[in-house]
């Protein structure tokens, strides 16, 4: 629908705010790391130290970080012989991109870095047909790698730039930069004038257009300026070298300082360039100078101070402390709760949207909070918080939970899992997530931790189990019968999967559930009404609410991947065809298939809500979808 092709990337509205700052170099940093292989083989060999630039990059102050995929096509990694691995590549360097961004807790995007085809091109070893095959490949595993924008960059001519620009305008709808080489005479190195270059690139779609690599900032505001002031080019966008480098000894020293980098950074902000970032020989020490120079000190990636009250004592929304009532010492959140809990808007009957977050894979929850706080203000009820999905080690559920309830003010639903935790210690965090105010929590027996985590399964109970431990709080004993004191007061939810490999078993599984006193129902994201309606209907008469799980599809390749490799996730082949149809509009696609899946179901008399399950951290398509059914999109016929 319109609404949703106009819906605006957050990377452009980041951009309409004010210079966003890109990373540095990539390569020639490998290099002084001590990396020797081709550049675009670090990500499959040491990955480690590819993600550990990125988190530099990120700490430097970078809003910006690209895949370590500039030389990742089919033509480049065949003279290594990994010309059948283009994929392995490019998906691996977008997940060590996003990894590195999770475990700095920083809200950055991820940039895909597409560069030329190279020599095969240039000597005529491949046809344009050719190359752009080759680009929409690379493109293809990047997007299913889960970046947030493509960055074209260093192409040696405005042909092989619109061939790449071209093929990316075909995958796909998010924001696409665009920069050509340049050299002393103040064209790219075939020629191009820069104002045709700018031109060029804006018509062929891309969203920022500009310079890269080259022969340093000097001849990079030359190039800029006579593409600046044009209102009809798309924003500008620069990356210089950091100047022409001289070899000492097996490395290549670049001459630009991080001072003269920031100087030149501030240069090219008057020139209104919207993007800026560092191309060879940058470090993280230039982008931290730059960053220093355009908008003050580097990103903060330590956690956000957060004031704990003393027990006994909240603070209201005008922020004065009074006394609380003796409530047994627990304090209030901080951004007080406007609303019904999650349990009375259910008991009301309001159609209620929970929306998944994942907790940062370090100690900074700033980007899982301020998606919380986007979320809430475009309407969601709660929040829910993944217990290390996947078994990949994050910070608590419950850390960050807390942290949402009080700085944002939504109520949450925190997933425990009995993978990780024997009885003992289930129970010793249940008594604390109730003491800091949690009261939701979904019972899960988490998945099978895999072999590379070194990690044992405790498993002591599984989440039938773990459902009768969380009631018998309630009650005011623990699992052995001893009292607790005062009894919990926790609202249990459970999960079910209509599209289980077993339906059989999965239906015995959720009726235990049932029993065991589950008072919520949340299900595994379903493509079809038909398959939750018989899902639901061999279940049984139930009295508790369902939230349907939704899991908005960013394009083709992400419907394939949820389909073929998600296990217990089946999406029917027409809504694979229409994501196929859909080409580059694929997250819009995505966003319409969702929706309507909403409107069927909300017929449904069981169906409560939504639980959304947004991919790669982007909240923003979660909102949107939110704001929509806010606004009365997504109603049945019974409303």
């Amino acid at each position: 629908m319109a609404e949703a092709a106009a819906m605006q990337h957050p990377f452009i509205r980041a951009v309409a705010g004010g210079v966003v700052l890109g990373d540095g170099a990539t390569g020639t940093a490998l290099r002084a790391r001590g990396w020797r292989g081709r550049n675009d083989a670090a990500v499959l060999h040491e990955p480690a130290l590819v993600r550990q630039l990125h988190e530099d990059y990120i700490e430097a102050g970078a809003d910006v970080i690209l895949t370590n995929t500039f030389t990742a096509n089919r033509s480049l990694l065949a003279r290594d012989g990994l010309g059948d691995r283009v994929r392995d590549a490019n998906f691996q360097a977008a997940k060590l991109a996003r990894d590195a961004r999770e475990i700095k807790g920083a809200s950055v995007f991820i940039g895909g870095s597409v560069g030329p085809i190279g020599r095969d091109l240039a000597v005529g070893a491949w046809t344009l047909a050719q190359a752009a095959a080759a680009f929409e490949e690379q493109i293809g595993a990047l997007l299913e790698g889960g970046v947030d924008l493509l960055v074209i960059e260093t192409m040696p001519s405005l042909q092989e730039a619109l061939t790449a620009l071209r093929a990316a305008r075909a995958a796909t709808d998010i924001p696409v930069i665009a920069m050509v080489n340049f050299n002393g005479s103040l064209t790219s190195p075939a020629g191009d004038a820069p104002r045709d270059i700018a031109r060029a690139l804006t018509e062929a779609g891309a969203d920022l257009a500009g310079v890269n690599c080259g022969v340093g900032p000097q001849a990079a505001l030359g190039m800029l300026e006579a593409m600046a002031g044009h209102e009809a080019f798309a924003p500008l966008a620069v990356k210089p070298n950091a100047g022409l480098p001289r070899v000492a000894g097996d490395q290549l020293v670049y001459p630009s300082t991080p001072a003269y980098f920031a100087d030149f950074a501030l240069r090219a902000k008057d020139l209104g360039v919207a993007f800026i970032g560092g191309c060879c020989g940058t470090t993280p020490e230039h982008i931290a100078a730059a960053r220093r120079a355009l908008r003050g000190p580097a990103v903060e990636v330590a956690p956000p101070a957060t004031r704990w009250l003393p027990l006994g004592e909240t603070v209201d929304t005008r922020g004065s402390v009074a006394a609380a009532e003796e409530l047994g010492g627990e304090a209030e959140p901080i951004a007080k709760r406007e609303h019904a809990r999650l349990r009375d808007k259910l008991a009301a009957g309001k159609y209620v949207i929970s929306v998944e977050i994942d907790p940062p894979r370090g100690i900074n929850p700033r980007k899982a909070v301020e998606g919380a706080r986007e979320l809430h203000e475009a309407g969601a009820d709660a929040i829910n918080i993944g217990d290390s999905p996947m078994a990949r080690v994050r910070m608590s559920a419950l850390s960050l939970a807390v942290q949402i309830e009080r700085q944002v003010g939504i109520e949450t639903i925190i997933h425990q899992t009995t993978r990780d935790r024997n009885l003992m210690a289930l129970q010793s965090d249940l008594l604390g997530a109730h003491a800091l105010g949690i009261r939701n929590i979904i019972a899960l027996t988490g998945d099978p931790p895999p072999e590379a985590s070194q990690s044992s399964a405790v498993w002591d109970v599984d989440a039938i189990g773990f459902i009768h431990v969380l009631k018998r709080l309630n009650a005011g004993v623990d699992f052995a019968g001893n009292s607790i004191g005062r009894a919990t007061d926790f609202f249990v939810a459970c999960a079910a999967n209509p599209t289980a490999d077993d339906v059989d078993l999965e239906l015995r599984r959720v009726r235990q559930k049932l029993d065991a006193g589950a008072d919520l129902l949340m299900t595994q994201p379903a493509y079809d009404q038909a398959t939750v309606r018989e899902f639901f209907e061999r279940l049984g008469p139930i009295e508790v609410p369902v939230l349907l799980g939704v899991l908005p599809l960013m394009s083709s390749r992400h419907a394939e991947f949820i389909h073929n490799e998600l296990a217990g996730v089946v999406v029917p082949a027409p809504i694979r065809d229409r994501m196929r149809a859909a080409g580059e509009a694929g997250a819009a696609a995505g966003l319409e298939v969702a929706l309507e899946h909403v409107k069927e179901t909300r017929t449904l008399d069981f169906v409560s809500g939504i639980y959304i399950m947004p991919s790669f951290g982007r909240y923003e398509v979660a909102a949107e979808m939110v704001r929509r059914i806010a606004a009365g999109e997504g109603e049945g016929a019974g409303g």
